[in-house]
């Protein structure tokens, strides 16, 4: 009889299979380079957005922004910057934003 404790050993994968899989999966550095130059929504632990074109960032997170919007707690536009300077340490996360007109 099985140990109930005991987890159930996940199904081999054919072969062939784990390759593909491995070129499907992204790190997060991957993602934060594949944003570049590109809107996107930044998220900080006091619950403030940004949303902008990221223009570059650091291993810390550091954020730099250009065509910036600061929206508040109630989501509404608050203030809009030519550039913006986010450090790391305040940052919840990072999204890819759609590009205004649906591209």
């Amino acid at each position: 009889m099985a140990d109930p404790m005991e987890t159930p050993a996940a199904p081999a994968a054919p072969e062939g299979d784990t390759k593909a899989e491995a070129t499907k999966k992204r790190s997060p550095s991957d993602f934060l380079k594949s944003v570049l130059g590109r809107p996107v929504r930044v998220k900080l632990n006091s619950g403030v957005e940004y949303r902008g074109v990221l223009a570059c960032l650091d291993g810390y997170l550091n954020i730099a922004m250009e065509q910036t919007e600061e929206y508040g707690l109630d989501g509404q536009l608050k203030a809009k910057y030519g550039d913006c300077f986010i450090r790391g340490n305040n940052v919840l996360y990072i999204s890819a934003q759609k590009r205004k007109g649906g591209h």
